[in-house]
């Protein structure tokens, strides 16, 4: 196959850690052929295909300049066998407008992963709200009075934008309420902003579990991300530790619930983002954590995926099968 990965610039990566570099190393070892973009180099002409500004690359196996690039060209999408969407949040504006490319693209023929459409029906916080059985308490509102009337009724909760990403943003208001109205105030723009609430669920001492899921299938190791010292959060951001640990019954539980769901709308990839027993966030824009697990587990979680990538394009080039 030839692959096309549409990402941030190569040389921000930090590729001991990138899942995106897993996904390559693991293509490139099977012999596939990549190439890269970031979103900017997309373009759309009247009349013409949706085309890019690629490079093709190869894969040096150094640590430094650990790849090199062997032709810069024009392409259009819809030749590549497959295109994976790779460029990490926010979801801002131009992340919106990519998407919209990308699904012209997929008009063409392109077949992009994860697809573009539920990329954008999919925002990540909100997607929790779908499966209220597997939440904790949870309201999403712009309105500083009802704030004050969630946080009456929970006491503890955690405060946090819909666009944030890697922990940014996040607060907890204990029961005494210290500085509930200035935060609502920063968060929710003095009204203009949604937010989302939620009760403060105290098994984050033991992580932020984040459960991958590939082809509609769990992983059957987790990453928990343990805050450190006096921190809330534990995203590996904002300085998170990560532990694998096999899935417990209810991770596997969510997994295997959502996981044919969301496959079935064209996620490939999906990241839950698991505290305790309840679900608090579904990642499909660029969910990480490939290399954390493998290292500390032995499983191969890029082979699974590329398997599952592999799987998806056959099956999508069959006369009648869905992309």
């Amino acid at each position: 196959m030839n692959i096309l990965f549409v990402a941030d610039p190569l040389d921000s990566f930090k590729i001991y850690k990138d899942t995106t570099f897993a996904m390559m190393r693991e293509a490139h070892r099977r012999g596939h052929d990549l190439s890269t973009c970031e979103p900017q180099d997309v373009q759309w002409q009247r009349g013409a295909p949706v085309t890019a500004h690629v490079r093709d690359i190869a894969l040096t196996g150094h640590a430094q300049d650990w790849f090199e690039v062997k032709q810069a060209r024009i392409a259009a999408l819809k030749d590549f066998d497959a295109i994976l969407m790779r460029k990490d949040p926010p979801f801002d504006s131009e992340y919106f407008y990519a998407t919209h490319l990308l699904q012209q693209a997929e008009r063409e023929g392109a077949r992009v992963f994860n697809r573009p459409g539920a990329l954008r029906d999919h925002p990540e916080k909100l997607a929790i709200m779908e499966f209220p059985q597997f939440i904790g308490p949870t309201l999403v509102t712009r309105d500083e009075a009802d704030i004050k009337r969630f946080h009456a009724e929970h006491g503890d909760i955690i405060l946090k934008p819909l666009d944030g990403m890697g922990g940014m943003g996040i607060f907890r208001v204990g029961p005494d309420g210290l500085n509930l109205g200035s935060i609502t105030e920063t968060l929710n723009r003095h009204g203009a902003q949604s937010l989302m609430v939620q009760k403060f669920l105290p098994e984050i001492v033991d992580g932020d579990k984040r459960v991958l899921v590939i082809g509609g299938k769990p992983v059957p190791h987790c990453l928990a991300r343990i805050p450190q010292g006096s921190e809330v959060r534990g995203n590996l951001a904002a300085g998170g530790k990560g532990v694998a640990r096999p899935l417990s019954a209810r991770d596997r539980e969510i997994a295997e619930t959502l996981g044919p769901i969301l496959h079935a709308r064209g996620l490939l990839l999906v990241g839950l983002d698991v505290i305790g027993d309840s679900l608090t966030e579904i990642n499909v824009t660029s969910p990480t954590c490939f290399q954390e697990i493998t290292d500390q587990t032995g499983f191969d979680v890029a082979a699974m995926f590329v398997d599952a990538l592999e799987s998806a394009v056959g099956q999508s080039a069959k006369p009648g099968s869905p992309a």
